[in-house]
């Protein structure tokens, strides 16, 4: 019986790669490294890797997570806020240093202003790679009350892999319960200019740019570490409430109008 169970999870986990939406099709025509749509049914262990490539995004604590619908009507994974996240293994593509630059963007669905499983002045990781001494980047919420005066801001760091502070972008706007937003962060350490002497971060809100900010900022230079990729978490210190859509991570920087095609697959 358990070896049926397993066998039926694995067919259900593989039948997602044949179910791709114009969203899911417009995100692979850009090649990203690993895509998970976060739609997989609620019994399946792991998100698959839509490109194919081998990547599993396992869930956490074991078990299935609860889906909703994203605005086109796709499904995306619904995370409690208090324990659940994805794991993907380490790997050196995806880390920035292997091709110098790397573009990370989901839809999120903030299910709460104020979360209740939040770290350092007020905020939690809804993404990244890195624990103590193997930090690389995050994507942080912050709540609506912090102690940083910075109401639901939502920002893109990379770190030195021994950690401390780290250079990021940000955009903070009024942010509605349950409303979905699109991310995305570039870092990229091959764009180099006067302005920045050792690249950038960046990041996007709904495919429009929003802020840059060099590297130097804090003289940071991405590393690759052995820490897992998170979705949900970064290192189990604080957890996003609400739903992640459509998670992908690319090798490059993507140009924004293939981001804005992205976003206008789910929202028309």
């Amino acid at each position: 019986m358990l070896l049926r169970t397993a066998f039926t999870l694995t067919i259900g986990a593989l039948a997602q790669l044949a179910l791709a939406s114009p969203a899911d099709d417009a995100v692979l025509q850009d090649r990203p490294i690993a895509y998970f749509t976060m739609g997989s049914p609620f019994r399946v262990l792991w998100e698959p890797d839509q490109t194919r490539s081998g990547f599993r995004a396992v869930r956490h604590p074991r078990g299935g997570l609860p889906w909703t619908a994203m605005p086109n009507g796709d499904r995306a994974s619904v995370l409690n806020g208090t324990n659940q996240y994805l794991e993907v293994a380490s790997h050196p593509r995806l880390s920035v240093p292997t091709t110098g630059a790397l573009t990370i963007e989901a839809w999120i669905r903030p299910d709460t202003l104020q979360f209740p499983s939040q770290e350092g002045t007020g905020y939690v990781h809804w993404a990244g790679k890195g624990e103590p001494n193997m930090q690389e980047y995050v994507l942080r919420m912050y709540s609506l009350s912090n102690d940083e005066s910075r109401p639901n801001r939502l920002s893109a760091y990379a770190f030195n892999l021994s950690g401390g502070f780290g250079s990021g972008s940000y955009f903070q706007d009024s942010v509605v319960q349950g409303e979905w937003i699109h991310v995305a962060a570039v870092i990229n350490t091959k764009a180099i200019s006067p302005t920045y002497p050792t690249g950038y971060v960046r990041i996007y809100k709904n495919g429009v740019l929003r802020d840059t900010t060099g590297l130097d900022q804090f003289g940071v230079v991405p590393g690759a570490g052995p820490a897992p990729l998170r979705i949900g978490t970064r290192d189990k210190r604080s957890y996003f409430k609400g739903a992640i859509g459509k998670f992908a991570i690319y090798d490059y920087e993507v140009p924004p109008s293939r981001l804005q095609a992205h976003v206008r697959e789910v929202v028309q």
